[in-house]
């Protein structure tokens, strides 16, 4: 909690905890301590270090936190505290982040509950249209497809946020990696209206 507490004080003392490498030990408590309240304070010590800058949070994505910010929330053995903690540090993080790599590793994870995915979903957008290379990656990484099969599904929350990341990108790609898109495809074929 102390470590917590000292990075939420200022940017530079939260960057001097990245650079003391007092991101492993913290990370390491929420992967395998046992007590929930010992998780808790990790992971929202760890919110608190990767919340001021677009760096501290690429360093907390660097490190693998935000894959173990999910687990703990979506674990079914985790406390009510402990989710709560581990969907603010997401939140914070994700805010954040403009490292756009970590973004989609999260996406090529398992499904993401729809509390998680709103924030991820809402960086991307914030991302992708101001960065080729993430623009590209997004598609390239299957990340994309993935996020046209949510859109199906989804809220209305998220289907706003999915509309707004596809407002990046040409029609034609939005609706080639569309789910039944091919089976559109080949009807139009099959009848004549190609």
């Amino acid at each position: 909690m102390a470590i917590g507490y000292i990075a939420a004080f200022s940017e530079t003392l939260a960057l001097t905890i990245i650079a003391s490498e007092g991101v492993p030990p913290l990370l390491d408590a929420l992967n395998t301590e046992i007590e929930d309240h010992i998780k808790s304070a990790s992971a929202w010590s760890l919110g608190q270090i990767g919340r001021h800058t677009p760096n501290h949070a690429k360093a907390l994505a660097e490190s693998n936190v935000l894959p173990a910010l999910v687990s703990g929330f979506i674990s079914k053995s985790s406390s009510e505290d402990l989710q709560t903690k581990c969907k603010k540090a997401i939140k914070g993080i994700c805010d954040r982040l403009t490292f756009f790599p970590a973004l989609d590793k999260l996406m090529q994870g398992p499904p993401l509950p729809e509390g998680i995915l709103k924030y991820i979903l809402a960086q991307i957008g914030k991302v992708v249209p101001h960065d080729q290379d993430a623009k590209t990656l997004f598609v390239t990484s299957g990340s994309f497809a993935k996020m046209q099969e949510i859109a199906v599904e989804a809220s209305s929350e998220i289907k706003e946020i999915i509309d707004n990341v596809n407002s990046a990108y040409p029609i034609e790609i939005v609706h080639y990696y569309s789910p039944g898109y091919s089976e559109i495809l080949l009807q139009k074929l099959t009848s004549g209206k190609f």
